[in-house]
């Protein structure tokens, strides 16, 4: 049958009813889908809470031995859905790779913001509860500084922490952090811009902005993949019990949303989408303004080419307005979510981040060099008016 013209699904959809091994495969693989269903695990690496504020925690993560840096490492997740895709599963951690390389490792939970929460703005978040964490690490580790990640809108918070408290931060890792809102990659950045959202209306009959609402906004903004592209690939994999067991991971914490506080909401609608108001100077957290140009720790900007949320362009848009003299720029082709729980990241990506982190941070005093040993030092440039950058190799091929 000639198939040419034919829709990719209506033709990969007749190839695999067309076989009938294969299909008859699948269908009797649904019992051990199921049992894999019912049976997932989710964010699995030990930890310990030790710092808890309403409906906030901080997490420590349990080493087996003792960590080789003496900076730890303190991932800011974002404010929409749970911090655990960090830790999805044990090949799919980022959580374990920081701690392979030899870091504490340290992560917010934001919680799930009830009614009363419904006030909570920029201010409460990254001068309240990220600021207290940062205070109690470098207390329980004794040290000055933090290696601060932030993924997503956690990457915004953790931006304005940095530019607020350049002092306590040691580097700056920006993972698909939305920065620049100018751009016109994203169908998120059109819509908020163009006024669908009516933010008015919305928190006054919820006072937060509703899990559904945004659950529904990232379905529609790819219709096809969401739809019917996932469903086809699914039906693909189903006799293949790990992609089976990471497909069910995947998508119980895509839909495991949690609204986002009512006025935080606003601020990011309102003076970041719409305004842009970080890069030109004119966000406000509370009573202080915030200056970029007071980041001058070195800013590693991890990016996704096929980001349809946070566009490259986005994050990689703080460059010009930043006070470091060592930014470094790693890109891999993959999605949003990809970038940190893909095969393909965990197997290259990740390693050089971490390895990145590791070249600037300080040996704990049982791991330096003894006097006189050779030791191999990251290249970093001295300042001058664009920051430098370094692109590694594997990196470099794929752009």
């Amino acid at each position: 049958m000639d198939t040419i013209g034919t829709p990719a699904p209506a033709r990969a959809l007749t190839a695999w009813l067309g076989e009938p091994q294969r299909f008859w495969r699948n269908l009797l693989s649904l019992p051990r889908v199921v049992g894999a269903a019912r049976d997932i695990r989710v964010g699995t690496t030990p930890s310990t809470v030790v710092l808890e504020q309403g409906t906030h925690k901080l997490l420590h993560y349990t080493r087996q031995t003792p960590a080789t840096h003496a900076e730890p490492v303190l991932l800011c997740y974002a404010l929409i859905n749970r911090p655990y895709i960090l830790d999805l599963q044990p090949d799919k951690s980022v959580v374990r790779q920081y701690l392979e390389r030899g870091f504490d490792v340290y992560l917010i939970d934001w919680g799930v913001p009830t009614e009363a929460d419904r006030g909570l703005g920029l201010n409460d978040y990254v001068c309240g509860f990220l600021d207290k964490s940062v205070e109690l690490i470098r207390r329980r580790n004794d040290e000055k500084r933090v290696h601060l990640l932030g993924y997503c809108m956690g990457g915004t918070l953790s931006t304005l922490y940095s530019a607020l408290n350049p002092d306590d931060v040691k580097t700056l890792t920006l993972l698909a952090a939305p920065i620049d809102f100018s751009g016109t990659e994203s169908l998120l950045n059109l819509w908020v811009r163009g006024g669908i959202v009516d933010v008015d209306r919305l928190l006054a009959a919820y006072g937060n902005c509703p899990a559904w609402f945004l659950q529904t906004i990232f379905l529609w903004m790819n219709p096809i993949r969401n739809f019917v592209d996932k469903g086809i690939a699914f039906w693909e994999q189903m006799a293949d019990p790990d992609k089976v067991s990471g497909t069910f991971a995947l998508e119980h914490w895509l839909n495991d949303n949690i609204p986002v506080a009512g006025a935080t909401f606003r601020t990011f609608v309102e003076n970041l989408y719409q305004r842009n108001e970080l890069v030109r100077g004119e966000l406000r957290v509370g009573p202080r303004r915030i200056d970029l140009g007071r980041i001058n720790c070195p800013l590693l900007l991890l990016t996704a080419s096929n980001d349809h949320l946070v566009a490259p362009a986005s994050t990689e848009g703080i460059r010009p307005h930043v006070g470091s003299s060592d930014v470094t720029s790693m890109a891999i082709g993959a999605g949003h979510v990809g970038l940190v729980v893909g095969a393909k990241a965990h197997a290259k990506f990740w390693p050089e981040a971490t390895r990145w982190a590791a070249e600037r941070s300080t040996p704990r005093p049982e791991h330096r060099p003894s006097p006189g040993a050779q030791t191999i030092s990251s290249t970093t440039r001295k300042a001058t008016k664009r920051p430098a950058v370094h692109e590694p190799r594997w990196w470099a091929q794929t752009r």
